[in-house]
């Protein structure tokens, strides 16, 4: 069965700093490109961010360049959005992908707010 679990999400304050994390089972992570996408509230899903599935290649949406970081720890299955310099704007519930978008995670809310 395959599985994303995110976590790490949480009220932090803007200018703070958060990683969520993804849990991936049931296939073949070291093989897979991976997505970040967000749903703030009474909008759309936002791509965020990608990682090939190499690992070698990222990708971000412009409104999170250079305060995001997308990255893996093959070993431990486990795709990261480290988040700095968070903005009111970030608030949204982020979920974890496939890089095929067939698989999502159940989402972690991240809400900042001061």
């Amino acid at each position: 069965e395959v599985q994303l679990v995110e976590s790490g999400g949480g009220l932090v304050q803007p200018g703070g700093s958060l990683r969520l994390s993804c849990v991936a089972s049931g296939f073949d992570f070291s093989r897979s490109a991976m997505d970040w996408v967000r749903q703030a509230p009474g909008k759309g899903l936002e791509w965020v961010s990608s990682i090939a599935s190499s690992k070698s290649l990222t990708s971000y949406a412009d409104s999170v360049k250079g305060r995001f970081t997308i990255s893996t720890d093959n070993d431990k299955n486990t795709l990261y959005l480290q988040m700095n310099s968070l903005k009111p704007e970030d608030t949204a519930v982020y979920y974890c992908a496939t890089g095929d978008n067939s698989f999502w995670g159940q989402g972690t809310q991240v809400t900042v707010s001061s």
